[in-house]
């Protein structure tokens, strides 16, 4: 008795506990994740920096400075992108504004 009990609880289980419908994301939010994605490790790679030239320590911040300028540029393409799937006019001095000063931290090091 205890067994079919079990049994017939394992297959409700089964049948309608696993049955959740999954929802995928929409291209929206797939470009809002890489925008917040790609900002967030930027932000952290130049904390790093931050840190260590501080610390006295610069041996690889320009390679770190250019790796976060790159994410910090491609993030602002993702949210264009977004603004451009809503069909919405995105703040254009906002982001130009973002992409000069990412490109102004790729094109320090070069120097």
């Amino acid at each position: 008795m205890i067994k079919n009990l079990i049994s017939i609880s394992l297959v409700f289980y089964i049948f309608f506990g696993l049955s959740i419908q999954v929802y995928s994301d929409t291209e929206l939010d797939i470009y809002m994740n890489d925008f917040y994605s790609k900002t967030n490790e930027a932000k952290k790679i130049l904390k790093g920096i931050e840190k260590d030239l501080k610390e006295g320590n610069n041996a690889k911040s320009c390679f770190m400075q250019r790796k976060a300028a790159k994410l910090g540029l491609l993030a602002n393409k993702s949210l264009m992108k977004a603004f451009e799937i809503e069909g919405l006019e995105p703040p254009i001095k906002v982001i130009e504004s973002s992409q000069k000063r990412w490109e102004y931290l790729l094109n320090e090091c070069k120097k």
